[in-house]
């Protein structure tokens, strides 16, 4: 089984013992010296494992994220706070292929998971590893998505949950984080979530599993190995083949650099003997920025966007870190691409939240652009259920018109409204 044995810098390669405590999750302290804050990465020792019995012992076990549990921060099942999250389906876009000239494009639809998005495999790993560590208050800052799947596993694990949004947060979001058990609180704006987050996790002993450090680093490192089980299910559903290219929403890069983590880790032991293109689908581009200058990184101007979930002006090493070493990139999207997609996908009988939308949309862009063809299998991740944000989708709907009991007002209300001849 495979053991974690340290913490090792996404960016300077320095690895970390225990010496760091609660300070690991807070980047490396070399490069925030540097003025280069960096997440941590967790190192397994996987000596002693062969690839054929990982896969025999991946397929004969329940279908959730947890059959990988040798590649997770678990020793066991029994310790594991779960609610049945992964194992979610590959859906394959035919029409889109063929429109735009790509061999193969799956969508990976994370919003099969229990709280309706990918954030629920770095909750599962995060808090089931702040149990071992005698956590009892788990805290995180969020807008959405990240703060339900928290609040969600907090209390499957009995723990008190401190959620730190912003007031500008819409009320569908509140309610989400709330009813599965945060105890929410609002902030004016990000860095004061982060400044009170840090509070709570310094000088009280919370157990974070988001980002509260300025620049963000990322999240809890545990809890982004979560992400990898994304990877091995993409490479178990297509009969342990490789992509050739991947495609994630992005903001601070947790889910892009678990999920590199995971193929990486794969041709490590054996399990696959090559690694796909990673691509991460941004609004603003401070990563498309970054790679421009020749990996510097800095904040970029940001405004409002449908896609709220990745409208970040950051980017992570961590994000760089899984572009550069799979030889991938980074590709901006603009509201009207995604919400076309989003309208696109309606009709494949799927409802994907806004943000989810930019992997879509970045395939096509990479397909007019030649960067991916005929010869290609691309995966793009759905993140989340457009259950979280019907407001964006509403603004491009016709209002529901109401008819009059007579069948001839409804041919007309019909042909008027939706074009349909009764």
């Amino acid at each position: 089984m495979g053991r974690i044995i340290g913490l090792k810098c996404v960016r300077c390669g320095k690895i970390y013992g225990t010496e760091l405590g609660p300070k690991a999750f807070e980047g490396c302290p070399v490069c925030a010296q540097e003025g280069q804050p960096a997440n941590l990465s967790t190192v397994y020792d996987y000596s002693g494992l062969n690839a054929d019995d990982l896969v025999r012992a991946f397929s004969q076990r329940p279908r959730t994220m947890w059959r990988y549990i040798e590649m997770l921060p678990a020793d066991n099942v029994d310790e594991v706070v779960s609610l049945h999250e992964g194992c979610t389906p590959l859906m394959r876009l035919h029409k889109l292929e063929e429109e735009y000239g790509i061999g193969r494009l799956y969508i990976k639809d994370e919003s099969r998971n229990p709280t309706g998005s990918f954030k629920d495999r770095l909750a599962s790993c995060a808090v089931t590893r702040g149990l071992k560590t005698g956590a009892r208050v788990i805290t995180v800052s969020s807008t959405g998505n990240h703060g339900s799947s928290t609040a969600a596993y907090a209390t499957r694990a009995d723990l008190d949950c401190i959620v730190f949004t912003m007031d500008s947060v819409p009320l569908m979001m509140k309610v989400l984080m709330q009813v599965y058990g945060g105890k929410l609180v609002a902030c004016k704006n990000g860095p004061d979530r982060w400044k009170l987050m840090a509070w709570g996790v310094r000088e009280k002993g919370w157990y974070p599993l988001g980002n509260y450090v300025n620049p963000p680093v990322g999240s809890n490192p545990y809890g982004v190995d979560g992400y990898k089980s994304m990877a091995l299910e993409i490479c178990e559903d297509l009969g342990w083949k490789v992509p050739d290219v991947v495609i994630q929403p992005t903001a601070y890069g947790d889910g892009l650099y678990g999920m590199w983590k995971g193929f990486a880790e794969m041709k490590q032991l054996g399990i696959i003997d090559s690694t796909p293109r990673m691509y991460a689908a941004e609004v603003f581009g401070p990563l498309c920025n970054a790679l421009a200058k020749g990996g510097k990184l800095e904040p970029v101007a940001a405004g409002p966007s449908v896609a709220f979930s990745i409208a970040s002006p950051f980017g992570t090493h961590q994000a760089l870190r899984a572009l550069v070493d799979s030889r991938g990139g980074a590709i901006s999207v603009s509201d009207e691409e995604i919400l076309a997609v989003q309208e696109r996908l309606g009709k494949h009988g799927l409802y994907a939240e806004a943000s989810s939308c930019a992997s879509v949309a970045a395939a096509i862009r990479l397909a007019k652009k030649g960067v991916i063809g005929k010869s290609d299998t691309v995966v793009a991740v759905i993140t989340a259920t457009g259950q979280r944000d019907p407001w964006v989708t509403q603004s491009r709907l016709p209002a529901v018109p109401v008819v009059e009991p007579d069948p001839d007002h409804l041919s007309d209300v019909l042909k008027t409204t939706y074009g349909f001849v009764v």
